[in-house]
């Protein structure tokens, strides 16, 4: 995955890990795509991609999106998606212990303190 595209499915896995998907939370998203996607990209594919994953996968396909983004990314452009992942999970003023965990893993893996 190119890092606009593992950045889509960090902050998707993410706000799916709770098992509900706030309006605010969309919100964060599509101004993720408006800031992030120079170009034309086939969202549905990458939806489904998303979509096929069990629970129990989630996890496994974020490292590798985190992994991904983190490979093709700059520190300022990883800072940036940080910040949008927590703009994500305070978006419904309720962050989860899941996604917390998910938050958590993009910090210690980037080496973010």
């Amino acid at each position: 995955m190119n890092k606009t595209i593992a950045g889509y499915h960090l902050l998707m896995i993410l706000s799916a890990v709770d098992f509900r998907i706030s309006p605010e939370e969309d919100r964060v998203i599509r101004d993720y795509l408006v800031t992030e996607f120079p170009f034309r990209v086939n969202l549905d594919r990458e939806m489904a991609v998303i979509s096929n994953l069990k629970p129990d996968e989630w996890e496994q396909h974020y490292m590798k999106a985190l992994e991904d983004f983190y490979d093709d990314a700059t520190e300022p452009e990883r800072i940036k998606l940080l910040k949008f992942a927590i703009e994500l999970t305070k978006a419904d003023n309720v962050i989860t212990k899941e996604e917390n965990h998910y938050l958590n893993l993009l910090f210690e893996h980037w080496g973010v303190a």
